[in-house]
Parts: structure tokens; C-alpha cells; sequence
């Protein structure tokens, strides 16, 4: 018999008992259904947690300056200025792993409007892209400052949550002018509220403004020889004729060398923040990002860098592990439910194999060898649980989209879910199935057409 043949006869012998078929589908129905329901609803739940996870930082590489010593004592991480503005515009430029990276200068310092005063946790000098890299795009309200505002170290900036309740009372701040150090600093947006971090550390008690703002007007150092956090004037001495000679031009105020900053063209930022593409390429980003300021700050091979990496191993893992806690979960249902629908399949087969004992010895008796038997029950099992399958994924489906409208859940469609429940169906109809069909291939046609 040809498959076609076989195929048309699994399909009649089937429509005799359509009721049977039917509750004998159900098992698989279910079983399917349940898998593609929770799949799709677990996988929303697993982006979500990666999302929130990512805002704080599991995806964030941080490249910190390197330490200087002298006469054999070493001062420590960061207390020589070696990363620049430039090597971040090369990391991101040159490092295929990396999706953002922005420049950072910070300050410790207070903030004072009208009556009012703070001291935030955080006041950070950066770009915009600062926000792609901590996924903190969505404002309140305002907008982001400009890379013109970078360049023009414009006095703009946006504040978080907590500076909006403590400075301004839960007032709108957009458009408010706010002062650091003296300079007045006009708000421009609200950061959208993010919550304490894996540490504990409020994130909304934050100043963000222009890493040349901050640099050259709030800390006070536009050279870059300056140490990190430092408050050298911004005037320079070399103007001198000898040591201890009056300056043959006029000395330049504070106020003046505030109003007016010199920046260099290659000023020492204090840290860069980098933001790989996904959480399993930041072993390459950190590789790549290594290479480049290696070769960008010349070091020689075996010399130690001038620079470190930082990154949120411990936060990566727990993304990981909770991640695959939750796939194991579903398998291990999916694996249940589908057993379960499967030993419905074997247990209607073998009831069929028994009431058509006469007719598979009819057949034998005509003509019809061993495996064409074997082969039309097998095929049988398997239109029965492919109709299964098609008619769950059709249920899951809409029972995915109903807990997304009613419950509110992360619900997201899974296009290997639905290539899996079609190769799990025909899997599970041969291998249920199997055992009936070899049963009825076995039987002797002499004894079969005896069979009352």
C-alpha cells in the first residue's frame, strides 16, 4: 500500500467513531494547549524580569581609570586620570558587542534651590547617552539635554524622584533653575522614578548634566593631568616670567574661570559606562573593549593596562538562574502533560486494535503484510495527535491572549513554541503508538478471523 492509500484508510477508520476520536484528541488538546499558554505567558514573564534586571544594570560594563604609585606604594583604582572622552566614541565605534557606552564625571556636592537645600547621592556629568545605557529612556516629563549641550557645556540638566520631592515638594521642576557650586543649572526633565538597586542605593536621588558642565564649572579641573574629584583652578600658572615673578598678564578670578572654561581638546573623563548588547556578550565586549585601549594607550605586550573593567557578574547570574528556573519549570509541565495525553493515545489504540482484531485478519488474510498493519495504526496515532496538537495551539494561543487582556500579564508569542508543539504532537502519536500498532501486526490472520 502506498502512504496516500494508508493514509485514506487510517482517515475512514477514524471517522466510524468520531465521539471516540474526539475525547482521545482531548488528552493532546489540553496538554498542548497548557504548554503553549504557559510558554508564552512565561516567556513574558522572563523578558520582563530581564528588563528590570537590565535597568539596573545587569548588561553594564563600567571601564575605570587606572591607579598611580610612587616609590612603590600604589594610590589605588582611579587616582590617575587615563580614559577620555574620545575612548568612548572608540568603544562604541570599534566594539561590535557594545550597544551604548557614555562618559561619566561625577561630584559630590550640594544642591540648593531657592530656600531649599540637598545633597544627592548622585551628581553625574554625561551624554545622552547615558539613558540608553541604564534603559532609563521614558521621562516624566521634560526632555533629555542635547550632544550642542555637551559640546557648549551648557548649564541644562535633568533631575530624578528624589530631588523632585525633597528640593521642589513634588512641584513640577521643568524650567526651574537649581545651583551647583554657584552655577545656576536650569531643569529640563524629570528622570522617570527607578527604585533602590541591587545594593540599596536610592537611583532617583540623582543630578544628570553635561559630563563638560560638571567637568569645567562644577568640579573646577579642565586640564586633563587633574586628579579625579579634584578642584584645581581652571587658570594656569605658566604665565609666569620666573618663579616668584608678578604675572605679566592679569590674574583670572573664579568667578571669571567659571564663566568662561578652557577645556582641552583630550580632557580625562572619570569613568566610562558601557552597555554590551546582551547579557552573554559581555565576556566579549570586556575582551574587545580591552583590546582597543590597550592599543589606544599603547601599552606594550606583558605591561600592565592603565585602566580595569567592572561588571555586574552577580546580577547576570541571578537573570541567569532565574531564567532557567523557569524553563525547567515548563518543560518539566509540558513533559507531564503531554505523558499524560499520550497514554490516552496508547490506551484508545489498544481498545481499537482489540474490536477490529477480524477486519486486520480480513486484511492479512487478502494480502496485506505485517507492516502495512503496523503502518496504518502508526499513521492513525499520528492524525490523532497532529489534530490534537493544531487544535491546542489554537486554545493556548487564545487562552495567552485572554490572561494578557484580563490579568495583565507579560504575554509574549513564542514562534519555537508553536514549531515544538507540531513536532511533539507527531512525536508523541509515533511513540504512544508504536506499541498498538506492532501489537496488530503481530496477530496471526487464522486466529484473528476467529476472533469473536
Amino acid at each position: 500500500m502506498t502512504f496516500a492509500k494508508t493514509l485514506r484508510t487510517a482517515l475512514r477508520a477514524l471517522r466510524r467513531n468520531i465521539t471516540r476520536s474526539a475525547l482521545t484528541v482531548l488528552g493532546i488538546v489540553i496538554g498542548i494547549a497548557a504548554v503553549i499558554a504557559m510558554m508564552e505567558i512565561g516567556k513574558g514573564s522572563s523578558g520582563a524580569i530581564a528588563k528590570t534586571i537590565s535597568s539596573m544594570g545587569a548588561n553594564n560594563l563600567l571601564v575605570l581609570p587606572g591607579a598611580a604609585a610612587s616609590g612603590g606604594v600604589s594610590f589605588g583604582g582611579g587616582s590617575t586620570l587615563t580614559l577620555t572622552a574620545e575612548d568612548c566614541d572608540a568603544i562604541l565605534r570599534e566594539c561590535p558587542a557594545v550597544k551604548a557606552a557614555a562618559p561619566l564625571v561625577r561630584a559630590r556636592t550640594q544642591v540648593i534651590y531657592k530656600e531649599r537645600n540637598w545633597v544627592p547621592q548622585s551628581i553625574v556629568g554625561s551624554t545622552p547617552a547615558y539613558l540608553e545605557v541604564r534603559d532609563w529612556s521614558n521621562l516624566t516629563e521634560g526632555e533629555m539635554f542635547s550632544a550642542a549641550d555637551v559640546r557648549n557645556a551648557s548649564r541644562v540638566c535633568l533631575v530624578g524622584q528624589t530631588i523632585v520631592r525633597e528640593l521642589f515638594q513634588g512641584r513640577s521642576p521643568v524650567g526651574e533653575e537649581i545651583r551647583l557650586q554657584s552655577v545656576g543649572f536650569r531643569v529640563v526633565g524629570v528622570l522617570s522614578q527607578k527604585g533602590a538597586n541591587a545594593f540599596g542605593q536610592d537611583q532617583d536621588d540623582l543630578v544628570l548634566a553635561p559630563w563638560t558642565t560638571i567637568k569645567y564649572r562644577v568640579s573646577g579641573s579642565s586640564g586633563s593631568g587633574a586628579a579625579a574629584g579634584g578642584s584645581a583652578s581652571a587658570s594656569s600658572t605658566s604665565n609666569s616670567v620666573f618663579p616668584g615673578a608678578p604675572s605679566v598678564f592679569p590674574a583670572t578670578s573664579a568667578a571669571q574661570a567659571l564663566d568662561k572654561p578652557m577645556p582641552v581638546r583630550f580632557a580625562n573623563v572619570d569613568q566610562i559606562l558601557v552597555a554590551a548588547a546582551s547579557s552573554p556578550e559581555i565576556r566579549s565586549a570586556m575582551a574587545q573593549i580591552t583590546d582597543l585601549l590597550r592599543e589606544r594607550h599603547r601599552a606594550r605586550p606583558g605591561e600592565p593596562e592603565d585602566f580595569s573593567l567592572r561588571d555586574m557578574t552577580e546580577t547576570a547570574n541571578a537573570l541567569s538562574s532565574t531564567t532557567t528556573m523557569m524553563t525547567n519549570l515548563l518543560l518539566a509541565v509540558a513533559l507531564i502533560s503531554l505523558v499524560v495525553g499520550g497514554v490516552g493515545i496508547m490506551n484508545i489504540m489498544l481498545v481499537s486494535v482489540t474490536e477490529r482484531t477480524r477486519e486486520i485478519g480480513l486484511r492479512m488474510a487478502v494480502g496485506a503484510r505485517a507492516r502495512d498493519i503496523l503502518l496504518q495504526f502508526l499513521t492513525e496515532a499520528t492524525v490523532l495527535c497532529l489534530l490534537g496538537g493544531l487544535l491546542g495551539l489554537s486554545l493556548g494561543r487564545g487562552a495567552a491572549i485572554i490572561v494578557k487582556q484580563l490579568l495583565r500579564w507579560p504575554v509574549e508569542a513564542s514562534l519555537e513554541a508553536v514549531i515544538a508543539s507540531i513536532a511533539v504532537s507527531a512525536a508523541v502519536g509515533i511513540v504512544f503508538g508504536f506499541y498498538p500498532a506492532w501489537k496488530a501486526s503481530r496477530l496471526d490472520p487464522i486466529e484473528a478471523l476467529r476472533y469473536e
